[in-house]
């Protein structure tokens, strides 16, 4: 609003610096003593004036006829009511001289001066409101756009949740059906999970290293579930080259949790996560042994993850990341790279 405000000041003291710039002009270059005039030209005082009546013909044009006429396509009323202007205009400004410069001679030069101006100051004045109302239609499209674009993030991160939490509480089921004594660090791992969903994945964006912290405690309870029945190698390191940046919440997660839901169903699972960073460029690798004969069993939400990430990366990294995802000898990898700000 602050933003806005400051426009409309910094518009209305250009457009006073101009109008001042034209009247002082005719004080500095030409005479204001009507006896001193020579033949066909005018004293400063009559283009003081007639300035004065321009500037109205100019904001005539363009807040009320080029919007009325002009942009509802009834040019052709546009044209006749400029024409009618132009006209008047010549007759007035040529019976004001006559009645109040009687000394002013009116030849070719003179009828020049009495009928061009106005239509100087009619042109710039279309050519003005034509631009402003095209900054005026790119600005609200922008808005549009970013109202949608923001519409549609939050709709697939309010995918993310459910979806999310979903995979966790079947893991705390299961734990709890075996009384483990990691039920507990577990539930403790979740609270922290769902702190940062609740409370901070609303950000725009968040700092990597909450981020990293995120994936490593969604890791952490997957290996409180699994134990030594799963192989997780993971190497998550962001340094100190990558405390300073920033990325969408919950970006990385769906390739880690995909891996889980579809890498246990194998006799030896493998499991590898690598996170590096250098110079603002993140590398994020997950792979994952799978059964790649179709007796995988799938539920509705099956997908929705991977889905989910490739449309917040099209729509929030568009220029600035790449996507690899291959299946090969029964090994699922995402490569994944970001040019992080």
């Amino acid at each position: 609003m602050l933003k806005k405000i400051n426009s409309k000041y910094i518009t209305v003291l250009i457009h006073i610096f101009v109008w001042a710039l034209l009247f002082i002009l005719p004080h500095l270059f030409i005479s204001s003593d009507s006896r001193n005039i020579q033949p066909g030209f005018f004293p400063s005082s009559w283009f003081i004036i007639t300035n004065a009546y321009h500037v109205g013909l100019f904001y005539l044009n363009a807040f009320v006829l080029y919007p009325l006429f002009f942009n509802r396509r009834k040019w052709w009323i546009f044209v006749i009511l400029i024409a009618g202007i132009l006209a008047a205009s010549y007759y007035l400004k040529l019976f004001f001289t006559k009645t109040y410069y009687p000394e002013v001679s009116v030849d070719l030069w003179a009828h020049r001066v009495l009928f061009f101006p106005a239509f100087a100051f009619l042109l710039v004045s279309t050519i003005y409101r034509s631009i402003t109302d095209k900054v005026s239609r790119d600005k609200k499209k922008k808005e549009i756009f970013a109202e949608q674009l923001s519409v549609k993030l939050k709709f697939l991160r309010s995918q993310i949740s459910p979806h999310f939490i979903f995979n966790v509480l079947n893991n705390l089921v299961s734990l709890a059906r075996k009384k483990s004594e990691q039920l507990e660090p577990a539930l403790i791992k979740l609270s922290d999970l769902m702190r940062y969903m609740l409370y901070e994945s609303d950000e725009k964006k968040v700092s990597l290293r909450k981020e990293v912290e995120y994936l490593n405690n969604y890791i952490n309870l997957q290996e409180l579930r699994f134990g030594h029945d799963v192989a997780i190698k993971t190497n998550i390191s962001i340094g100190e080259d990558g405390a300073g940046y920033t990325i969408e919440p919950m970006l990385l997660i769906p390739f880690v949790e995909n891996a889980f839901k579809h890498g246990m169903s194998i006799d030896e699972p493998l499991i590898e996560i690598n996170l590096g960073i250098e110079r603002g460029r993140l590398e994020f690798d997950v792979k994952n042994k799978y059964d790649d004969t179709g007796k995988e069993g799938k539920d509705e939400s099956s997908g929705i993850g991977l889905e989910n990430v490739q449309s917040r990366l099209a729509l929030l990294y568009s220029n600035e990341h790449a996507l690899t995802i291959q299946k090969e000898n029964n090994l699922f990898h995402v490569h994944l790279i970001i040019q992080l700000t």
